[in-house]
Parts: C-alpha cells; structure tokens; sequence
C-alpha cells in the first residue's frame, strides 16, 4: 500500500510541475518542432505507419488500406505479413488463433498482452490468459504490434510484446459502408456501419456477420462450421472547438455472440494422409457457444496542445461452454482422444469406437461441458506531457491501472453411446463435477516512459511496476451449490519491477540505429510460491532507405531465466492450467522487412513488392521432466515446440486509381511438436508450407467496388497443428465474392 501511495504522489507531484513548466516557456521555432505529432486516436499505441517507424524500439502498423487489400476475416493471415510473429492454424479461420511474438509460448495466445482499443481483451488476462476469445479482424480500423524496450508500458506480458486491434473509430464526417460476400462452403460475411460526427457530438453504429457450413466433413453431413454476430456502438461528446478546456468522453458497447461447430478431436496420421478434411463421429456433438460484452468508457482531457490525459473504465463480461469430447472407453478401459489417437496401435477398438465403425456400451464417449465465466473489469489513466529545450524534445508519460479479472469454472461430463455412427445420450454428468473453482487475481500496475530527443539522438527509458494478487477457490466437485463445505482456497503474490530502455540514432534521413533492452515478465500461476516467467530481452536494429528500398532489419536476444509452462487442454493437456518451471531458455533471431515500388516512377500505376522473413532459434538451457504432454522429457539443447526456424512473406500489388490486384505467398517452415534437437520424428512433426493468397478490387464508382479473393490458390494440402488432439489441416481453396457500398 505504501508503495502504491508513493507512486500516485508522484504521478500527481509530476503533474503539478509539468503544467508549471509549460506556463514558463515556449515552444522553439526550429526543426525539431515535426516531434509534436497530433494524436490521431487515443486509444491507439502509435495511430499511424510514421509513429511506428520511428519508435525506439520494433513497431508494424497495419493501415486501413493494408487491411482492405484482401478483406481478411482471418487474424492469422493478417499477421503473417508481420516479422517477428510466428503462429500457428486451428481451425482454418482464424477464430482462436495461437500468437507468438520473438518465440513465446503461441498456446492460445496466452504469452502476449492482447488489446483492443488499448484495453486488455483476452477473457481473464491475469488469472486465466489463455484467449478463447478473439475479437474479430473483419471489424477492425487497423492492428498494432509492439516488440521491443518501449513495450514496458503495455503489461503484463512485456517478453514478446503487445498487439493492439483499434476498432472502426467515429468518422469526422457522415459516412457508412455495407459490405456483403460469398463464397466457399457457404461461407459469408456482411458488414455494416454508419457514423457522423458534429462540432460536440459523435457516434459510430457497426453490425458484423461472419458464418460458414465448414469445409471439414462428419459422416453424418452435419455442420462444421461456424454463425458469428457483432454489433457495436460508439457515442461521443466533446467541447467546442474554442474551448479553453479541450474534453471529450466516448462510450462503446460491444456485443457478440457465437456457435461453432468445432472440436478438439483431430485424426491420426493414417486417416488424415487418407482423407485430411474428415472428422470422426464421435465428435459430432462437439460446439462452443459463447457471448461477449464490453462496455468501456473513455474521457479524454486536454489542458493544452502539450499536455493531456486520458482515463478509461472497462468492463467485459465472457461467458461459453464448449462442449466437447474428452474420453472414450471400451471393455471398461477410460483412454483420453489424446492418447488414442498419438498411440492408435495400442488402443485400436477406442479408436474405431472414435471413428463410429463399431457401436459401442452406454457411457462409452464421455463430453464435457467446458462452461466458464470470465470477468475483466479495471480503470486506466494515462498521463503525457511534452515540452522543448533548446535543441530537444521531452515527453513524459506516466500511466497507472487497476484491474481485477476472474475465471469461474463450472463443468460437467455427460456420456453417450454411438450406434450405427450416430451418438446418443446415455446419461447426464452432475453439474460441477469436473470442475467448480474460480480463479481470480487483483492487479495494480504503473509505468512511467520518459523520451529525450536532442538532435538526431533518442532515449526512451521507462520502469513499469505489477503488483498481482492471484487467487483459487476451490469448491470441490461434491459442493455444486458451492456452500463452501469443501472449500480449499490458495494464492500466490507478484510484486516485481520492469526496466527497459531503448535509443534511436539517425545517421542520416536514410539510415537509422535503433535498440534496446528491457526486463521480459509474464505472471505465474495461483500455486502458491509459484516464481513468474522473467527473461532479459536485447534488441538492434536498422531503418533505411538504399536505392529506394525501404528496409528494417533486427536481431533479437531473450534470455530466460525462468520459463514457464503451463497444463492447457489446447495443447494436449488436461486443462487444469497449472504451471512449471521449465527453466533457463535462449531465444534469438532475426527479422527482416523490405518494401520496392517496382513503377515508382509511373504515375498511373504503382507495383508496391514487399518481403518480410523472420528466423527464430530457440534452445533449453537446463534439462528437466515433466508429465505435460508439450514438453515432456527435455534435455539441454533442445528447441521450444510450435516454433518454425524460418518464416517468409512476399506480396506484390498492381494498384491503379480503378482497380487492384494482389498477390501474397507465405512459405511456414517446418516445426516440432515437443521439445527435442535433431531430425524431427514423423509424428512430432508439422511440415513445411507455401500458401498463396490472391484477391481483387474494382471500383465502378467513388461508391460501389466489387472485391474478390481466393484463399489457398494452389489448393494445398497441408497440416497445421497436432494439438489440440490430433492432425488438424489448412483452409483449403476457396474463392469469395463481395460488394461494397460507401456512403
């Protein structure tokens, strides 16, 4: 408490100096006065490409105009443009995508700070931070991915770094668009939206519709698809233009609800070589039914054009069951879908039980209701002051946040019988009985990120502060009503500093060098004792221009003292979410991006080329055991699983002021399944891929445009994944055809 009292003294004793600063000097007339950037949205971390480039540390904007070139639905194929950024596939949308930023664990993306319009989104980020919920890209303005030192004002998770969606902001203007597509395995999508904004008032109305049959086949042709519903509404208010007092409060509400048809079972090696795109029977049950809310609140004050701070209240309320099949048993034998199908040779009748070419007793297929509650609510302000020096620039930004998030398992497993392929329900689970806990956590977080320009020279240091309260109350399976007969309760505390520092030195307009080095963390476990993830993480790099190709290229060192693991189902796990220590681990790599105008002197038509590569090695530094299915037995020298060595992106565009074309090929390389050195096992391994991308726009008017695209364009037969269970493959070809209509 003490120390929190400290620092909001200090937040408070540096407000009251900076405005007196301001009242005492005045801005120099000289160059360095293009620093004094106008802040396009307040709920962006850089609002445009030009901000990004010229951070101390690695940045990619991705614009409205990137995001448009092939009206991605799909996150994973948006961020695959990315360096740095590795992933992998899970259902071939891209409805919960698995992230990784510089070689962090990708599972379900737990390991990065997740944001939309600049708020932690992932369900229960502290306590529980696995994302089975993504806000979906098709809505979105533009994307933010943040690596490197300067990230230390974006926690918890400050190894890898932070990706920040901004949703469709109120336009200055009135304006909507209708966009409507169909295309392949039924799939379609219709967006909507409306906005206008007067002297003091604003609003933004947004609808999203995103559905598909599924392009995997169950023998009883039901659906593997998938119905998404968004809606969204921003109101706001703000001063006269005149005003002395520059205020602006603006409401969002955000609401979605899901059903995807969509399992954990995938297929053994045999069947997916012999029918990739197959399911097994006994999944046929297998949906997730979620909904989503968010109210969020934002007030924005601007004392002068110097100095501002902005404070945002959020809400969000996550709540899905997932019911899906866990076990199967045959001749009284309970064998979980993950050993069946890594081991099909030991436990061939619970396979063929799988697969429905037998019928099987009463209770042989056991699904489980994944039902969970999340809740995330907090209160974020956020600080920036500026000012100029002879010859240099200042900013000070200081930000506190408090948060308090919650998951609230409520689960339960039924059994079925399968007979002649189709499953029947042979008797319902008590409720509760496979888990009735909640995990919360209560956190306190403050930063503050000081920047010195002075001449062709940047600093950027910063120090953030966590303060994390985890907690486990466990109610036991045989309290249902959770009268706290049984109750067993737990909880671990974090109370750790983060520095980082980053520069910035341009040698000229063309060349720049920029690093940094910053203390990556990201919060354990409730287990009590239980030590946080902590690395230290290095960063060089250069921006140039050279025969007008504009380049970036960065190499990276993290150094884990203590790398984490954790029990998810998504990985083949039992889903308790435990955690371990898994150790000492080195992640380096290399990251480059290449953008060419191949008609840069034509004035009709541009051919814009763009390359992006990323490498990434990673290695244990220790051995150790473990029962978790990821990692295993592991031994000093061995990679991290899920992680490719090589990713490349290329694209190239004919772009005219009526039409477009566009043409991105993403080679994936090949990747192991758990941790291990050498030649990969066949069954540990994900192969290597070349997928390519097309789509096309043409404008019959300032007003309507027909746009097009072809995902998977060879018809590339392909694995992404072995977990959660099973072989899981690609977004087969598909072709889809739009309109669009701008008012």
């Amino acid at each position: 408490m003490k120390l929190k009292f400290a620092l909001s003294m200090l937040s408070l004793v540096s407000v009251l100096k900076l405005t007196a600063q301001e009242k005492q000097q005045e801005k120099p007339k000289d160059s360095i006065q293009k620093l004094d950037e106008v802040l396009i949205n307040s709920n962006a971390i850089f609002g445009n490409k030009y901000v990004a480039k010229n951070r101390t540390g690695s940045a990619y904007y991705v614009s409205p105009a990137e995001l448009k070139k092939f009206s991605y639905t799909d996150i994973n194929r948006v961020l695959r443009t990315i360096p740095g950024v590795t992933l992998y596939e899970e259902d071939g949308f891209g409805l919960r995508p698995n992230i990784s930023l510089r070689g962090t664990s990708p599972e379900r993306s737990a390991k990065i700070s997740l944001m939309e319009d600049g708020v932690l989104i992932a369900p229960a980020p502290y306590s529980a931070p696995s994302a089975y919920y993504f806000p979906s890209v098709a809505r979105m303005q533009a994307v933010e991915v943040l690596k490197g030192s300067s990230q230390v004002q974006y926690g918890p998770f400050t190894t890898g770094g932070a990706i920040n969606m901004i949703s469709t902001q109120i336009p200055d203007n009135f304006n909507g668009k209708v966009r409507a597509s169909l295309g392949s395995f039924n799939t379609a999508t219709l967006n909507a939206k409306v906005g206008d904004s007067k002297p003091t008032l604003g609003y933004m109305v947004e609808y999203l519709n995103f559905n598909s049959d599924g392009f995997k086949n169950l023998p009883d042709n039901s659906n593997t698809g998938f119905d998404i519903n968004e809606v969204v509404a921003k109101f706001r208010v703000n001063s006269k233009v005149d005003a002395k007092l520059q205020q602006a409060l603006e409401v969002k509400f955000q609401y979605s609800d899901e059903v995807t048809n969509e399992t954990y079972l995938g297929l053994t090696e045999a069947d997916f070589a012999n029918s990739p795109f197959d399911r097994y029977a006994a999944s046929q049950e297998d949906q997730m039914n979620a909904e989503h809310l968010q109210l969020m609140l934002t007030h924005t004050l601007q004392f002068s054009k110097n100095f501002r701070i902005t404070t945002s209240g959020y809400y969000n309320k996550f709540s899905r069951n997932w019911y899906k099949l866990d076990d199967v048993v045959f001749g009284g034998e309970k064998v979980n879908i993950a050993d069946v199908l890594s081991d099909p040779i030991t436990f061939p009748n619970q396979l063929s039980v799988l697969r429905g070419d037998i019928d099987s007793d009463e209770d042989a297929l056991l699904v489980k209701a994944n039902n969970r509650k999340y809740l995330s609510k907090g209160l974020q302000t956020k600080l920036d002051y500026h000012w100029y020096g002879e010859n240099t620039f200042h900013d000070l930004e200081i930000g506190l946040r408090y948060h308090y998030d919650e998951e609230d398992r409520f689960q339960w497993e039924d059994g079925f019988s399968i007979i002649n392929g189709d499953m029947n329900l042979t008797s319902l689970g008590e409720r509760g009985a496979q888990g009735n806990r909640i995990n919360s956590a209560t956190a306190f977080a403050s930063y503050a990120m000081y920047k010195l320009k002075y001449k062709n020279l940047t600093l950027t240091p910063g120090l953030r502060y966590e303060n994390i309260i985890l907690q486990r109350d466990n109610y036991s399976s045989d309290d249902p009503n959770r009268t706290g007969s049984g109750l067993s309760s737990r909880e671990n505390k974090v109370d750790i500093f983060i520095p980082g520092i980053g520069f910035n030195y341009a040698f000229t307009k063309e060349i720049s060098l920029f690093g940094g080095v910053h203390k990556g963390f990201s919060p354990p476990s409730n287990q009590e004792g239980q030590k946080a993830e902590e690395s230290i993480n290095y960063e060089l790099g250069s921006r140039f221009v050279l025969a007008k190709v504009r380049g970036e290229l960065v190499g990276f060192y993290n150094d884990y003292s203590n790398l984490l693991g954790s029990d998810l189902a998504a990985t083949g796990g039992t889903g308790s979410l435990e955690q371990f220590n898994a150790g000492e681990v080195a992640v380096s790599g290399l990251e480059l991006l290449l953008n060419y105008d191949l008609l840069s002197k034509n004035t009709k038509f541009s051919l814009p080329l763009t390359l992006g590569y990323t490498y990434t090695n990673t290695e244990f530094l220790n051995s150790f055991g473990s029962d978790d299915s990821l990692w295993g037995e592991v031994n000093k020298g061995d990679q991290l699983p899920y992680i490719p060595q090589h990713q490349l992106n290329v694209m190239l565009s004919l772009e005219h002021a009526k039409y477009e074309l566009n043409l991105s090929g993403r080679y994936n390389g090949e990747f192991r399944t758990k941790a291990g050195s050498g030649d990969i096992p066949n069954d540990e391994l994900v192969a290597s891929n070349f997928i390519i991308d097309f789509s096309a726009k043409y404008h019959f008017s300032k007003y309507l445009s027909i746009t097009g695209n072809v995902i998977n364009m060879l018809d590339e037969t392909y694995a992404v994944s072995r977990v959660p269970t099973g072989l899981r493959p690609g977004h087969p070809f598909g072709a889809n055809l739009g309109l669009e209509f701008t008012f």
